[in-house]
């Protein structure tokens, strides 16, 4: 009777353990790395939500204009969810405000997060030395996040030894506006950890889908090859830009066509994406590069964001 007494003591002990060791993380500390258009937005949403943030980069002076973009665009976000109450629209800028804190030191921050995001700019090796890094500061909960919208998942994540505890979370922009965000699971990253995320997400008021660590994961792996064949259309003379958006949108209901489409998302970021599956699969069609494209960024014109590009931009 004792023995089968100390059994089942000793196997209700381990069932206890097994389900704390499979409880989901809430996040409530995050850190996000880089403090650019997605950085700050993704710091926002997160501030906004009721999260404590710590915002990094590598200089005060780049903090300091995260800080101002965040700050415009709270005040826009007050504008409509506090027409009737201006009052309470700046109550609600300042406590956002106050829940973001900049540091140009990660190492020294992430020991306290429960997950750090980030958002970099897009170059693999760049991103692994990063984590590299800070795996070696981070708490053994914290879950580590890239936000990277080409990049294999599973080539960051080798960078550290918290496989299981890294995942993609790939928001879309403007981040306070979009509401899409791809969670990445890969084949490592746990059943918890990936659960935690999803939570995360939803906290943030934006809305989750889930996909495996394939290229371009779901909307940027149908989009951009719709985007380049645009392109190519084009470069053939089979259609000019200004049909190719407007038959785009009338027949195929698009509230943007392709080339202005590319415009908003940024030329230097379509090409960077397309380079990195060319290069991984030289032989797909749809990954083949584009002369304009090329072109244009050789010559700076970027899109919106430098004032032309496909077309000219006030």
């Amino acid at each position: 009777m004792a023995f089968v007494t100390r059994q089942f003591v000793r196997s209700v002990s381990s069932s206890s353990t097994a389900s704390a060791a499979a409880k989901k993380i809430i996040v409530k500390h995050v850190t996000v790395l880089g403090g650019g258009l997605m950085g700050a937005g993704i710091a926002q949403v997160a501030a906004a939500s009721g999260h404590t943030v710590m915002l990094v980069d590598q200089t005060d002076e780049i903090l300091a204009k995260s800080k101002k973009g965040i700050e415009e665009s709270l005040r826009k976000v007050a504008k409509k969810k506090f027409a009737e109450n201006p009052k309470a629209g700046d109550e609600f800028v300042q406590k956002t405000l106050s829940s973001i804190t900049t540091t140009t030191d990660a190492a020294s921050v992430v020991h306290s997060t429960d997950l750090v995001v980030e958002a970099i700019v897009e170059n693999l090796k760049v991103k692994n030395e990063l984590f590299q890094r800070l795996d070696k500061f981070a708490a053994e909960h914290t879950i580590f996040a890239s936000n990277t919208s080409s990049l294999q998942i599973t080539s960051i994540a080798n960078a550290t030894t918290r496989q299981d505890r890294f995942a993609g979370l790939h928001f879309f922009n403007p981040v306070p506006v979009m509401k899409l965000v791809e969670v990445i699971k890969t084949p490592m990253t746990s059943q918890k950890t990936f659960e935690s995320l999803v939570d995360f997400t939803k906290a943030l008021g934006k809305h989750p889908v889930s996909c495996k660590d394939t290229p371009g994961f779901i909307v940027n792996r149908l989009l951009v090859p719709y985007l380049m064949e645009a392109i190519r259309l084009y470069e053939r003379g089979d259609a000019s830009k200004e049909d190719i958006d407007t038959a785009m949108k009338l027949g195929a209901g698009y509230p943007m066509g392709p080339f202005e489409l590319l415009d908003y998302v940024g030329l230097d970021t379509t090409k960077f994406i397309i380079d990195g599956w060319h290069e991984m699969d030289s032989k797909n069609p749809l990954f083949q590069p584009s002369q304009s494209l090329n072109q244009l960024v050789a010559e700076k014109k970027f899109g919106k964001k430098t004032g032309e590009g496909y077309y000219k931009h006030k």
